[in-house]
């Protein structure tokens, strides 16, 4: 079941998958019709931009500025809070147009990682990377089974990515010059589970939410997997996608709900991994 130490936070959004923290210590997530929430400690929530599409995995820079993962417009959209400017930051390679991009993380250069799921067991998922420079590339085509979640390795040196289909999480090595190396499969799981979402804790564990069943798994560094909630009722964990340490201390995890409408928060013992929050043109 769901522990105690999780709580309903922010209410009466609208079906919110992403979820992030920004450098400025608010959380922000994103609704099916596109808005951006900000929310503050109470839990209170503020709409502070709408991008008209349904919007995904989302990741903020030094400047909290907004990247948008935009289902419905096929692209990354990057929204600048300070002037209200809203403009497309990729729509892919020049080859290669994104379909379905999902979720997306900062490296410590500026590189920015996005999954593209591509379509539903078709493995011909992908990721891309996009330099400081805002050019767009396709970094990885190994990792296809519906990539969804992503995150940076506590040494930076891999990415971590969840396959929704395959189930389970694989690593991906970020070599010398940038390029990926081979994925490795780190965490296999059920055939009946979903995962979607993933992050790391400070001590190396990766937290991974699972849009069905209504569940939360940490994988910890000496490769043990717990059950940190589970919701057979999907009254609380309501298909859970992504998740993120927020907070002043990064010491709370918040979960979304999109088959609800709100965002869990709770106290599971351990803190998150820094994030990169880079300063880009």
């Amino acid at each position: 079941m769901v522990p105690e130490t999780f709580r309903i936070w922010a209410d009466g959004l609208d079906h919110p998958e992403g979820v992030a923290a920004g450098p400025d210590g608010r959380t922000y997530a994103g609704g099916e019709a596109g808005q951006i929430y900000s929310i503050a400690e109470d839990g209170s929530s503020t709409v502070i931009a709408e991008t008209g599409g349904f919007a995904l995995g989302i990741a903020l820079d030094a400047h909290s500025r907004i990247y948008v993962c935009d289902l419905s417009h096929k692209a990354v959209l990057r929204i600048d809070l300070a002037n209200g400017r809203q403009d497309v930051y990729s729509r892919g390679s020049a080859d290669t147009p994104m379909r379905t991009p999902n979720y997306l993380a900062f490296d410590a250069a500026g590189n920015l990682y996005v999954t593209d799921s591509g379509d539903w067991q078709a493995e011909n998922g992908l990721i891309y990377r996009i330099s400081p420079a805002g050019l767009t590339e396709i970094w990885s085509r190994e990792v296809s089974e519906f990539p969804n979640g992503c995150c940076m390795s506590t040494d930076g040196k891999a990415l971590y990515v969840v396959e929704s289909n395959r189930p389970g999480v694989s690593r991906v090595p970020i070599q010398s010059d940038g390029s990926a190396g081979s994925p490795e499969v780190i965490l296999a799981l059920l055939p009946t589970d979903v995962p979607d979402g993933v992050a790391v804790a400070a001590d190396g564990s990766l937290i991974v939410s699972c849009y069905r069943p209504d569940r939360i798994y940490r994988f910890t560094a000496d490769a043990h997997l717990e059950i940190l909630g589970d919701d057979p009722f999907g009254v609380m964990l309501s298909a859970p996608t992504n998740i993120a340490f927020v907070g002043s201390g990064r010491d709370k995890l918040a979960v979304s709900s999109l088959g609800r409408y709100h965002l869990l928060i709770g106290d599971i013992g351990i803190g998150g991994l820094a994030l990169h929050f880079p300063s880009l043109p």
